[in-house]
């Protein structure tokens, strides 16, 4: 027995050790080792050419693409590449029927063509700063959850401040790592006049939809091409027709030559949230409520949606962008919780934590901890699991699903007396939604989503209207949603234009979409009162499972979990093997592509594109080709990303750009979970692909001039 439990830590121990390629790394905290690393895989060129606190380096050229994607510069007048789906907001936001950007394309053959996007930016690191001790200095042991919390939203606040203070053009975020038990901050410079430059068409831009999302093999030309616009100084400024293009620090270098199986890849992005360090506990809620609700709510929303943007063009050009995010999310949630299980990462965790328990209880010297508040933890999600289950519902359904309640939660939480700038700021966010709001289709979402909602979850937390819905109604959901829905002015914009204008036959406290919004915002604050208690002993238990991991491992390098920093992730180009037998190649062709149109002649995911198929049935590649003549469309390397990776650069040994990243794996789809060293595969589009649709597709030779090709 005593062998066999010997055997099975080391196998533990293992299991927790970081593989060559796993890791999304903290630029400015990558020590020697790692460095190293990166030298034996393939790294060509010196560290502090990738990254420099000192002076420019390759990371200066990666960027926060609206705060959910990422992006890269690649030319002195401040384009950048980022993802079609990444984009793919602004082109729908600029379509109609008339000029219909999402099934044509879009491309501007010089600067005044370029189109604006009041509500995108992009965001430069400048500069990062381990300030640990400053927040925690404070911070003593016997401290309530909510004081600590107090003390650590006063001072987040306040190091931020300081950085505008200092330099009105930086902004300072203080983001948490490791569960709260350190904290970094990030200088940022944000730009907000991004306009758009050049789009394919869905057909290319979305080739695969969702019967190819989270796939491999793929063939989707997933990228999009935007330019950063700044004042005469080269400063941030708001959109104005006297800015002019950007003159970045760094320019990323575009590659020609391609890779090879084995080739080295790193990418550099903004991936968005990992919790590969939560419990077991944590885990198996999240899959059963957050997924769950998620999987359930939106595959009702997203097919009221789907038959009115089947009949409708003017819907479809309306939802379309709407619906691309929400499926995203629903087919994450399937394949999340199917490769959980399948990898049998609950269990896996399980065993982690009773390693950790003998560990704590046979080593008091080493720690001031006991190995109880393992079992407060469990306790703690137990007590809580079907106030959060319920939660996880409620905000699908009612948060996530009907736009009146979006809309009237906006036009409440508008600050008039905030800056010009952020008051303007919020009313285009508004106007923007209206204009792609259809009130009655809303009406069917309220209408489903009420009734679904319902027979999910225990009558405690149904929100008060239903009580009216009984009472008034006599039960009908429909009715009371056409009385909601005929009588509120925030259907329309006609609301925003009463309140505005001080109109006093208007009291906007006495709408029915705001009394409707009143009633769902207080069920949500009365079952997550109920949980309180329960959320802060989670909150303080996690983050001691979080520091006692790294205790007992201490010799092992720990990278902290994705939360919208940027970070670095490192590896080669490789195929894979999905299950025994079966074998998937590394890189795809325009072969693959012209087969999937045969197989799915009815699927309209694989729109055929004829002009597309014209330029495939030439061959005329060019300097596009591989060795073989060939041109590469996907490529996948084992680099470790995570959602708000899309768009990330994905770059060769020499600091060149081969893609950019655009998907994960289906068989990996537990990643944000557990790094799955056989299996995860970060999908890619290839440089390659996206400068010949650029240049023989779009027939934009201006701004295939502007880059740096190696």
């Amino acid at each position: 027995m005593k062998h066999k439990s010997i055997i099975t830590a080391l196998l533990l121990l293992c299991s927790l050790s970081s593989f060559a390629d796993e890791g999304m790394w903290l630029l400015g905290n990558m020590n020697k080792q790692i460095r190293h690393t990166m030298k034996e895989v393939g790294l060509e060129i010196p560290f502090d050419k990738v990254y420099s606190p000192r002076h420019r380096s390759l990371s200066d050229a990666v960027v926060s693409f609206g705060g959910f994607c990422s992006g890269v510069v690649v030319s002195d007048q401040g384009l950048v590449f980022t993802n079609h789906h990444c984009g793919f907001n602004s082109v729908q936001q600029h379509s109609s029927l008339e000029a219909n950007y999402i099934k044509d394309g879009f491309v501007a053959h010089q600067f005044d063509e370029e189109l604006p996007n009041p509500e995108l930016y992009v965001r430069f690191l400048v500069s990062t700063e381990d300030v640990t001790k400053r927040m925690l200095k404070d911070i003593t042991p016997d401290m309530s959850e909510e004081q600590r919390e107090q003390i650590i939203d006063s001072l987040m606040l306040q190091i931020a401040n300081e950085v505008s203070l200092k330099d009105s053009t930086l902004v300072g975020v203080v983001d948490p790592f490791y569960a709260g038990n350190e904290y970094w901050l990030s200088v940022y410079r944000d730009f907000t006049d991004v306009r758009l430059v050049f789009a394919p068409p869905s057909s290319i831009g979305k080739f695969g939809g969702d019967s190819d999302n989270w796939m491999w093999p793929r063939h989707t030309g997933d990228f999009c091409v935007f330019r950063i616009y700044a004042d005469k100084d080269n400063q941030p400024a708001g959109y104005s027709p006297d800015n002019v293009p950007y003159k970045p620090d760094y320019v990323a270098p575009i590659s020609l030559d391609g890779y090879q199986q084995g080739s080295f890849c790193m990418t550099m992005g903004y991936p968005g949230a990992t919790d590969r360090y939560m419990s077991s506990y944590g885990i198996e809620e999240m899959v059963s409520n957050m997924n769950q609700a998620m999987i359930d709510m939106r595959g009702v929303k997203q097919s009221v949606w789907k038959k009115a943007m089947n009949e409708s063009d003017d819907i479809r050009i309306k939802y379309a962008a709407k619906y691309d995010e929400s499926s995203n999310y629903w087919k994450n949630s399937i394949g999340k919780n199917k490769a959980i299980e399948d990898l049998d990462v609950i269990g896996k965790k399980r065993q982690q934590e009773e390693t950790l328990k003998l560990w704590l209880d046979k080593n008091p010297k080493k720690t001031t901890v006991s190995s109880l508040f393992l079992d407060s933890l469990k306790s703690a999600y137990e007590s809580r699991s079907e106030a959060d289950r319920a939660l996880s519902y409620y905000v699908e359904s009612f948060f996530n699903g009907p736009e009146l309640i979006q809309l009237s939660m906006k036009v409440l939480n508008l600050d008039f007396e905030g800056e010009e700038k952020d008051v303007e700021a919020a009313l285009n966010q508004i106007i923007t939604q209206y204009e792609n709001y259809d009130a009655e289709l809303d009406k069917e979402i309220f209408v489903a989503m009420t009734e679904a909602y319902k027979t999910q979850v225990d009558s405690i937390y149904l929100p008060p209207f239903y009580a009216t819905i009984d009472t008034l109604y006599n039960g009908n959901v429909q009715a009371f949603a056409d009385s909601i829905y005929a009588h509120s002015e925030l259907t329309s914009l006609n609301a925003i234009k009463r309140f505005l204008e001080q109109d006093s036959t208007y009291q906007i406290m006495e709408d029915p979409g705001v009394n409707l919004t009143i009633d769902v915002y207080v069920g949500y604050m009365a079952i997550n009162s109920d949980m309180l208690d329960d959320y802060n002993q989670i909150s303080r238990n996690e983050r001691q499972l979080n520091a006692s991991m790294r205790q007992m491992y201490a010799e092992r390098n720990f990278y902290p979990d994705a939360n919208f920093t940027m970070r670095l992730s490192f590896g080669t180009i490789q195929g894979y093997e999905p299950s025994a037998g079966e074998y998937f190649d590394y890189y795809t062709t325009p072969i693959g592509l012209i087969e999937k149109l045969d197989k799915h002649k009815d699927n309209s995911d694989y729109e055929p594109n004829p002009r597309l198929l014209e330029l495939f049935d030439q061959g005329n590649y060019g300097v596009y080709a591989d060795e073989k003549g060939q041109l590469r469309v996907n490529f996948i390397s084992n680099n470790d990303i995570t959602g708000g990776n899309s768009g990330s650069a994905m770059f060769n040994g020499k600091g060149e750009l081969l893609g950019l990243a655009f998907d994960g794996n289906w068989e990996a789809m537990s990643s944000d979970i557990a790094y799955v060293p056989n299996l995860q595969r970060c999908i890619g589009v290839d440089v390659r692909y996206m400068l010949f649709i650029i240049e023989k597709y779009g027939m934009a030779a201006n701004i295939i001039s502007e880059l740096k090709l190696k």
